[in-house]
């Protein structure tokens, strides 16, 4: 479901996550009581009381963020230098900070790690912008990597993102002061998806990632064969053999990286594949791991720019390439592999 208009969102949806953790706040014991009265009758161990710290930790983050944002607001002069480059190091700053708060609880309830199985040396280097082009597979996963990035590798991150993902208060008014772009399903009767990303990966600075996600969505079963057939029904039989050779990706889809390495030629190309998380696929599958016990595998290839094939059709088949490439290394990673 699409988001409401900025202005209601603004006026209604954060303050209300504000007041809703106030709320909560003050009543988490008789929830906790609850929660621990039910468990017994659930199986796991402590499921229900965990479900409710992870809310109530994840709603109290939300407002925490919102009231920061809003201080940041104020000392901003109301709005009015929120995209000065001051400013917008600040924002990537908080966004750092958070980030860190939120994974070392997931680490604590979760009993969530994540490792980096590997990483190009100057994939950590900051120097020239990168194109950074990771699956897309699992809860949480685009979370991981921008944490990655903004706190392993200082990067400041431009993200391309489904606009639902504003629903979320903190979400919604962290990214859109900076670099980033919502997109919707279809055209907006202005511009394409692709031009849309062209214009954002325009005038990357030597600390920026583009990030994208080539896939369109998280990975399923039932999506992998629907881009297969979608594949064979506009006439890339050739591209579709290909995505069936792989099992545990998406096929690609090159017009977002086409755009993006048209508007940012000097820019290198960062590869990202990650494994732990591919089997949570719907909410049933979310609350049969809890506690999750997960050990996320990551890892980072990096070409540098004059690697990138400068033919368009080069580069779809370069794209796919890679892609074979992570597939083959999730399919040795999966379920603690080597």
């Amino acid at each position: 479901m699409p988001p409401p208009p900025r202005w209601l969102r603004r006026l209604l949806l954060a303050p209300g996550v504000v007041l809703l953790a106030i709320a909560v706040l003050t009543t988490v014991p008789a929830w906790a009581l609850l929660a621990l009265a039910a468990s017994p009758f659930v199986p796991g161990r402590l499921r229900p009381l965990r479900l409710l710290w992870i809310g109530v930790v994840y709603l109290v983050w939300d407002a925490a963020a919102l009231l920061a944002l809003f201080g940041l607001w104020v000392a901003s002069g109301f709005g009015w230098r929120t995209r000065s480059p001051a400013f917008e190091r600040a924002h990537y700053r908080l966004a750092g900070w958070f980030l860190r708060v939120l994974f070392w609880q997931a680490r604590w309830t979760l009993r969530l790690s994540i490792e980096v199985a590997g990483a190009d040396p100057d994939t950590a280097l900051v120097g020239r912008p990168e194109l950074v082009l990771c699956r897309h597979a699992g809860p949480g996963d685009s979370f991981i990597l921008i944490h990655a990035l903004v706190n392993w590798f200082r990067r400041e991150p431009r993200i391309v993102l489904k606009d639902t993902l504003q629903w979320d208060p903190a979400i919604d008014v962290l990214l859109n002061r900076l670099p980033n772009r919502f997109i919707a399903p279809g055209s907006d009767g202005r511009e394409t998806l692709t031009e849309k990303i062209g214009h954002l990966a325009a005038g990357l600075d030597d600390d920026d990632a583009f990030v994208l996600f080539p896939e369109g969505g998280n990975f399923t079963p039932r999506r992998r064969l629907r881009a297969i057939a979608r594949l064979r029904e506009l006439g890339y039989d050739l591209m579709a053999l290909r995505a069936e050779r792989m099992r545990h990706v998406l096929a690609p889809q090159p017009g977002g990286l086409l755009a993006a390495l048209d508007a940012a030629p000097d820019a290198g190309v960062i590869f990202v594949a990650h494994t732990g998380l591919d089997r949570m696929v719907t909410i049933a599958d979310g609350w049969r791991e809890l506690p999750m016990d997960k050990r996320i595998v990551m890892r980072f290839w990096s070409v540098p720019p004059e690697e990138v094939p400068v033919d368009r059709q080069a580069r779809i088949d370069w794209l796919f390439d890679w892609w074979a490439r992570m597939d083959a290394w999730i399919a040795e990673n999966q379920d603690g592999g080597t």
